[in-house]
C-alpha cells in the first residue's frame, strides 16, 4: 500500500485545519492486457481509480524504448499502472472488469496484436494482493474449458512509456484500440453509486407488470411456488424492482419451504423499513424498501438459528435479480465483496 496526503501550505491562523485533513489510503496494481492504449483508457474510466500510467514491466532490460520492446525481445509486457482507492473500488472488482477486456486463454496475443509484449499479466507490489488475484482467476477459470494463461507475478520492474503513449486515446480520438468501445461505458458506470429515486405512479404502472405493481404498490402477495425467485440460488444481488436499490444478496438466501424467496437479513438494516401489520386478522411485521417505499413482504422469527433466527419472506415481484457476473456492469460492483468473502 502507498499512503498519500495532500496538504496545502497554510498560514498560522489556518494551522488548526491540519487536524481535519484525512490520510487517504491508496493501492496500486499493474495489469497487462495487450496494447496498453486501450487497457489504460478502459481502466481510467472506473470509479475509484485515481491515476493510470502506461509502461513496460517485468522485462530483462533497463529503460527500454517502445521500438526495443517491439523488436528486440526484451521480455517486457505493455502494462498499465493503476493507482486506486480500495475503499471505493476493490481489487476484485478491478480484476473482474479487466477480465472483460482480454482473452485470458490466449498466449502472447490480444486482438490483432501478437508478441510477448502483448501477453496478459497481473503484477502486484503488495503480497496481500496475491490470494485475491488467485481467487479471482480461479473464479474466471470456471467459465473456460481452456487453461487461463494470465501471468501472475510480483512486479519486478516498471519503466514509464514515452509521453506520446500516455493517455493515447484521449489525445488521438479514433486511434487504434483492440477493446470493444462498448466496454468503456461499462467501465464508466460499473462501480458508481447510482441515485435511487422512486418513479411517480404513472411511470410505475408503465414499467411494472400487473403483479409487480399490485405487490409493491397495493401490498398484494403473489402465489407461493409460482414466482420467479423462490428456487433461484445463483450467486448475485436482489434489488428493489421499483428503484434498483440493493436489498439482499444470494449468500443470505436460504430454502425455507414457504414458496417465496427467504433471506436471513438485508444487506443493511437501513435499506428496509419495518411496520406493524394487522391486516387479514394477523399480527405481522411488514418489510418495505427504504427509498422506494415498496411493499416487499414480511419478516418472521422462524429462520435458521445459525443465520440469526430471522426469515425475511419476500415477494419475487418486488425484486429484480442480477447474477454475479453482471453485477459490475450494472453498477453493483461494490457489493461483489459480500459474495466473494463467503
Amino acid at each position: 500500500m502507498t499512503i498519500f496526503c495532500a496538504v496545502a501550505c497554510m498560514g498560522t491562523a489556518q494551522k488548526s485545519s491540519l487536524n481535519e485533513e484525512k490520510m487517504k489510503e491508496t493501492a496500486e496494481i499493474y495489469v497487462a492486457g495487450g496494447c496498453f492504449w486501450g487497457t489504460e483508457h478502459f481502466l481510467k474510466q472506473i470509479h475509484g481509480v485515481i491515476a493510470t500510467e502506461v509502461g513496460y514491466a517485468n522485462g530483462n532490460t533497463s529503460h527500454p524504448t517502445y521500438q526495443e520492446v517491439c523488436k528486440n525481445n526484451t521480455g517486457h509486457a505493455e502494462t498499465v499502472k493503476v493507482l486506486y482507492h480500495p475503499n471505493e473500488v476493490t481489487l476484485t472488482t478491478l480484476l473482474e472488469l479487466y477480465f472483460m477486456t482480454i482473452d485470458p486463454t490466449s498466449v502472447n496475443k490480444q486482438g490483432g496484436d501478437c508478441g510477448t509484449q502483448y501477453r496478459t499479466g497481473i503484477f502486484f507490489t503488495d503480497e496481500n494482493d496475491l490470494p485475491i488475484i488467485q481467487k479471482a482467476i480461479a473464479v474466471l477459470s470456471e467459465k473456460y474449458a481452456q487453461p487461463i494463461v494470465i501471468e501472475v507475478k510480483p512486479l519486478e520492474n516498471f519503466y514509464n512509456a514515452e509521453e506520446y503513449h500516455q493517455d493515447y486515446l484521449d489525445k488521438n480520438e479514433g486511434g487504434y484500440c483492440h477493446i470493444n468501445p462498448q466496454l468503456f461505458e461499462i467501465a464508466r458506470t460499473a462501480n458508481r453509486k447510482p441515485l435511487y429515486q422512486k418513479p411517480d405512479k404513472t411511470r410505475l404502472q408503465q414499467q411494472l407488470t400487473e403483479i409487480q405493481f399490485q405487490v409493491t404498490q397495493q401490498n398484494a402477495t403473489e402465489p407461493p411456488f409460482r414466482n420467479d425467485y423462490y428456487d433461484e440460488f445463483r450467486e448475485g444481488i436482489y434489488v428493489d424492482i421499483t428503484t434498483g436499490e440493493p436489498l439482499f444478496v444470494s449468500t443470505d438466501k436460504f430454502e425455507s419451504g414457504c414458496g417465496w424467496p427467504a433471506f436471513s437479513k438485508p444487506i443493511d438494516k437501513n435499506l428496509v423499513v419495518e411496520h406493524l401489520d394487522t391486516s387479514h386478522g394477523m399480527t405481522r411485521t411488514e418489510v418495505r424498501s427504504a427509498i422506494g417505499d415498496a411493499h416487499l413482504g414480511h419478516v418472521f422469527t422462524d429462520g435458521p438459528q445459525d443465520k440469526g433466527g430471522l426469515r425475511y419472506c419476500i415477494n419475487s415481484a418486488s425484486l429484480r435479480f442480477i447474477p454475479k457476473e453482471k453485477m459490475a456492469a450494472e453498477g453493483y460492483g461494490q457489493y461483489l465483496k459480500l459474495i466473494s468473502e463467503q
